[in-house]
């Protein structure tokens, strides 16, 4: 009974070192940094600081597009206030061509009076 209960405890113990052989090679596949996911990890991890950059940029450019839009923006309210202001005063003047007195209906003479 002994013998028997040997026995199997080695076949046990032989195969838990051959599950934990297994599982160990499997182990190091998924943590290879080339073809595992610790590969993946680490393309991912070079994708995000990337674009982490590249959002900085874009950011800091934005801000700059923003200002300028916005001098350009009191620019042209100020000129249109100018402009407003020269309309309303052009309508104070008078006109360069005042319109011409009406012209009586024309009489035509065949012979002058007096005339014969």
């Amino acid at each position: 009974m002994d013998l028997i209960a040997d026995i199997l405890l080695a076949a046990g113990a032989l195969g838990a070192g051959f599950y934990c052989f297994v599982l160990s090679r499997r182990l190091t596949r998924f943590t290879d940094l080339e073809q595992g996911v610790g590969g993946a990890v680490a393309v991912l991890s070079a994708q995000v600081d990337d674009l982490t950059r590249t959002l900085a940029a874009a950011q800091a450019a934005a801000g700059t597009k923003s200002a300028a839009l916005a001098e350009a923006t009191q620019r042209a309210e100020d000129v249109a206030r100018r402009l407003e202001l020269m309309l309303a005063a052009m309508h104070d003047l008078p006109t360069a061509d005042p319109a011409p007195p009406p012209v009586a209906d024309p009489v035509f003479f065949r012979h002058p009076r007096g005339a014969a």
